[in-house]
């Protein structure tokens, strides 16, 4: 199967979208190149207003205020302007996730902040969070149409930082990280994905109530068997 949105798939032994928006928050990245950074900002207005099938590379140049030549010279494909779009998104995700689990005091209080916090940024994001309102199916197409590799990373991620609470004393060694991390992404992806006529998912209390009886006892790894 072709994934809907391309530019979410990578070939197996290429970075994937996530990974690099994920490395360009650690790194701290900036974007030096004003007229390319005006692009993606006119970019991201425009798929923000018409979203982004109905959005053509001349209706962002006219936005930018460019010519259609300067944004093809950054540019090569609507693709490609896609791509770095929704890639600058899930950077400022990172860099909020990040900023919003540092507050936290304990690994549950930072499994349950960053539940909260990753429903509400996506959910919230006008281009992300319209993509799932107004384009579920393609988003959906292309999470099934790359393999899993868009679970895979957000997994890795969610790992990573179990890994560290692991360092730190604050979860058992026993912990298998990797499955934790897989159930803990799979179940906030199936509620951004599919409505819930149960859990409000605009009720960030009703949100963490969930993360506390649900995610939070993943963090203890079953009893030996007698």
């Amino acid at each position: 199967m072709e994934p809907a949105l391309p530019f979410l798939a990578k070939a197996p032994d290429a970075e994937s979208l996530l990974e690099r928006a994920y490395t360009d928050a650690v790194e701290q990245v900036d974007d030096t190149d004003e007229t390319r950074a005006c692009v993606l900002d006119a970019a991201y207005e425009q798929f923000c207003r018409m979203g982004i099938q109905r959005s053509t590379m001349e209706d962002v140049a006219r936005r930018a205020g460019v010519s259609r030549i300067t944004v093809y010279r950054r540019f090569a494909t609507k693709d490609a302007l896609v791509e770095q779009v929704v890639r600058r998104e899930f950077r400022r995700y990172f860099d909020r996730f990040l900023t919003d689990i540092a507050r936290a005091g304990t690994a549950a209080d930072r499994v349950v902040l960053g539940f909260v916090s990753s429903l509400r940024a996506i959910r919230g994001n006008p281009l992300i969070g319209g993509l799932i309102a107004t384009e579920t199916d393609l988003l959906v197409a292309s999470m099934i149409g790359d393999g899993g590799r868009t679970v895979a990373t957000v997994r890795r991620f969610v790992a990573g930082q179990l890994r560290q609470e692991q360092r730190a004393g604050n979860v058992p060694d026993a912990l298998d990280t990797d499955l934790v991390a897989e159930m803990m992404v799979r179940v906030s992806a199936s509620f951004l994905a599919i409505p819930s006529h149960l859990v409000d998912l605009d009720d960030d209390e009703q949100l963490a109530e969930v993360a506390r009886r649900f995610l939070v006892p993943m963090l203890e790894p079953p009893a030996a068997a007698d």
